[in-house]
């Protein structure tokens, strides 16, 4: 007898046989199976007590051992004994040794009318029941008689369908079936309200056959367990996998909070709303302290039933919950707030629910929980999930559940709202580096469209006209390689350049190349080249298609960096592609561009586009340059529908993978009667019969009013030609209705420089007087010399 056993411990033979063979414990079943005193035998081998002269066995290989050996008894004799030995591993710092041990009391067969025998199926709290040859109940235990809510007697003889009457109940009649032909044992699982229970629950029916002492099968057993909560946790496990799968899909704040919704319902909740704060004035994100009473915006909301009536606002209405509310107290808290409050939940009834969800009560629910939605120490607004048509209240787990959702959504939530806020604050950059409006030119009309992608949102897309000397203009298009605010900022840098150079009247070649080298140094600097090659090409690219028209001589001279070509419409014609010199992309240095120039009869539609409108996944480029070119042949008159009907027929519904930038121009041809030239003698004296031309030139042009200005700037102009420059000289007048221009070419390279003459120096002040008379003057090169041009301003009121 021992505290931990207290009743006769004789009823086991027990010894205890150290690793090194010896007897290190023996008790009384022992003295009582072999009659030798424990000592005469501790410390003593244990082999000793093998019966003849065999040799002492080794030990056993594995941790238990079990068989049938002869003993030597006290009288000599030998004791033929089933023995059942244990490894014990070392323990407390003592040797492992082995227990070994044999019954010696209750080893007959029970009696027939002994209890105990009929105690495992009647008494056992495990539902059992037996059914016949027939699948007809012949036994059950008391354990089942409650589950079914019947007593034995009174269900004895029915089949399982019978009892329990449900469709579960007939496909374990099925498997009961099967182990009574087959033989082998089953187990199934199913989900059933039986009759003596008041809800559902989860069963695992373990059915074996059971047979007769030949070995026939005269019936079937079935053990029944209830696994409800195991079913449960694993549901809560599946639906926190499922959460983690179908919430945060998109990066939209509106599209993850109704997947939150939709995740809860019905799994979790009958009726669930996502309400969330929105941010403080010129702060994108929420509030750190919040304070009732609290302003939510309802986002989501869900229901099992049809158009959500439980709720009295929208999506997209603002409520306003007092300090009372659930709401309110979870978001102040931010603590899960229950109504009524579930055992062992954290909260307390609040004095009532919030305003708008009046309904709620009208629709019968019974229970509610408020949790808060955090993420990164913010708090970003309350989810209530609510039952009306499920029963049963929510329970702890289900407070934890809920939680364990509401986390991962609402790390999703913020994702999606810091994405927004950085693609919104990109879109902006992005807005307000491009042109709002486009400049009115006598060269051409233009029209364009700047389209964001629609996931990776804004990117390097620009476009540009910039007027140039001579009533040219300049069009540009580029894609910097990238999304985000960076390549926006890229894009700025990139056009502010484009706008520099043009103003000094680069060649497209020339331009390109000095974006080039802008690029690389844009590379260097962001320290996106390759580590330790300070000096090789960086990973910053972009590309660039840079066109110059002359309404004059209605030629364009183009150049483009890895940019897809322009698509040329002449009047009475096809679209086709300019066939230009592809040149490489900005960004890789060192490589060469080409111009080419051709002629556009007035009239013209040129497209220039980036990769963006053409590019799908679903389409090869070849087919999207064709829709492209079909829906440019459909141009009617307007610039501006036929720019929404390339849009419309090239990008997919929803949005383009990348974003896109297009622009559209009409070129336009000066007449020949707006456009007046002279050659000029290399001749001071012959400055005043130029003048006199000039005159008479404007008067023709009924310009009288601008005379003039006009006859200071042109005599300031040709003197300075005719002094520093080389013949040839040649004077040329371009008017149109907003704009006199004046242009004096001369051989010579050298361009002059503004200057401020001192008191007594007698000449410097020429180009200070045209630059103080004109609106604008400059110089361009080219490759037979330089051009000198000054743009004077033409008013309405001047005429």
């Amino acid at each position: 007898m021992s505290r931990v056993y207290p009743f006769d411990d004789a009823g086991t033979a027990r010894a205890v046989i150290g690793d090194d063979g010896t007897l290190v414990a023996w008790n009384e079943g022992a003295v009582r199976l072999l009659g030798h005193p424990a000592d005469a035998v501790l410390g003593r081998p244990a082999a000793e007590l093998l019966a003849g002269r065999a040799p002492a066995p080794a030990a056993p290989p594995g941790p238990r051992w079990e068989g049938t050996l002869g003993l030597r008894h006290r009288d000599g004799r030998t004791v033929s004994v089933w023995l059942l030995a244990h490894h014990r591993p070392p323990h407390d710092g003592g040797p492992g040794d082995w227990l070994v041990v044999t019954p010696l009391a209750g080893t007959e067969p029970p009696a027939d009318d002994d209890p105990l025998a009929e105690a495992g199926l009647i008494q056992s709290p495990c539902a059992i029941a037996v059914y016949d040859d027939r699948l007809r109940l012949r036994r059950m235990n008391e354990a089942m008689a409650a589950v079914v809510g019947l007593p034995e007697e009174r269900v004895r003889g029915l089949r399982i369908a019978e009892i329990g009457g449900k469709p579960q109940s007939e496909e374990l009649e099925r498997d009961l079936f099967r182990v009574l032909t087959s033989g082998r044992p089953l187990d199934v699982q199913t989900f059933l309200r039986t009759g003596g229970e008041d809800r559902a629950h989860a069963w695992l029916a373990r059915m074996a056959p059971v047979r007769d002492r030949a070995g026939r099968v005269r019936g079937v057993s079935m053990a029944a367990h209830d696994i409800t909560d195991n079913h449960r946790a694993r549901q809560r496990l599946q639906l926190v996998n499922e959460a983690s799968v179908r919430i945060g899909t998109t990066l939209d704040v509106t599209r993850t909070a109704q997947e939150l919704a939709d995740v809860c319902v019905p799994a979790l909740a009958d009726f669930v709303t996502i309400d969330l704060l929105d941010p403080q004035d010129g702060c994108a994100e929420a509030p750190a302290r919040i304070s009732a009473p609290v302003r939510l915006r309802r986002t989501a909301q869900q229901s099992v039933l049809s158009g959500v009536p439980e709720t009295g606002i929208g999506p997209g209405q603002t409520e306003r919950y007092p300090e009372a509310s659930p709401q309110a107290q979870a978001l102040t808290t931010g603590r899960t707030i229950a109504v009524p409050p579930a055992p062992g939940a954290v909260g307390r009834v609040p004095a009532r629910p919030g305003a708008g969800e009046t309904p709620m009560r009208e629709s019968g629910v019974h229970c509610a929980l408020s949790v808060p939605i955090q993420a990164r120490g913010l708090t970003l607004g309350v989810a209530v999930l609510c039952r009306h048509r499920r029963p049963e209240a929510f329970t702890p787990d289900d407070v934890l559940l809920a939680e364990e959702i509401t986390a991962r959504a609402a790390v999703c939530i913020d994702n999606a709202r810091r994405y927004s806020r950085e693609r919104e604050t990109a879109l902006a950059l992005q807005r307000s580096l491009l042109p709002r409006s486009l400049p009115r030119t006598a060269a051409l009309e233009a029209c364009s469209r700047y389209l964001p992608a629609a996931r990776a949102g804004v990117g390097g897309d620009w476009f540009d006209v910039i007027p140039l000397s001579g009533m040219r203009v300049a069009m540009v298009v580029g894609d910097v390689v990238g999304h985000g605010i960076r390549a926006s900022a890229t894009m700025g840098r990139l056009r502010t350049a484009v706008r520099t150079l043009a103003d000094i009247d680069l060649a497209p070649d020339e331009l390109l190349t000095h974006l080039d080298d802008l690029v690389l140094r844009l590379s260097d600097e962001s320290g996106t080249a390759s580590a330790g090659e300070a000096g090789s090409p960086g990973e910053l690219g972009a590309t660039c298609l840079y066109a110059v028209y002359d309404p004059v001589s209605r030629r364009c001279t183009l150049a483009r960096a890895g940019h897809p070509p322009p698509v040329v419409l002449e009047p009475g014609g096809a679209p086709r592609a300019l066939d230009l010199p592809a040149g490489p992309p900005l960004g890789l240095g060192g490589l060469p561009f080409e111009s080419a120039e051709v002629e556009l009869p007035e009239g013209t539609v040129l497209a220039l586009y980036t990769d963006g409108l053409v590019w799908s996944r679903d389409r090869d480029p070849e087919t999207s340059r064709e829709m492209l070119h079909a829906a440019l042949g459909a141009y009617a008159c307007s610039l501006d529908e036929t720019c929404d009907r390339v849009l419309h027929t090239l990008l997919p519904y929803g949005g383009a993978p990348d974003d896109v930038a297009l622009l559209l121009a009409r070129t336009r041809g000066l007449p020949a009667s707006q456009v007046a030239t002279w050659d000029i003698p290399a001749d001071p004296a012959l400055v005043a019969p130029i003048r006199k031309q000039v005159v008479e030139q404007l008067s023709d042009w009924s310009l009288s009013e601008a005379t003039f200005t006009t006859e200071l700037v042109v005599s300031e102009l040709v003197t300075n030609a005719i002094r520093y420059g080389s013949h040839p000289i040649r004077l040329r007048l371009i008017h149109d209705a907003n704009t006199l221009t004046c242009e004096v070419f001369d051989a010579s390279h050298t361009a002059p420089h503004l200057r401020r003459a001192k008191v007594f120096d007698e000449g410097g002040r020429g180009l200070l007087l045209v630059a103080q008379l004109t609106q604008r003057w400059g110089s361009r090169h080219t490759a037979d010399g330089k051009t000198i041009w000054a743009e004077l301003p033409l008013f309405e009121q001047d005429r």
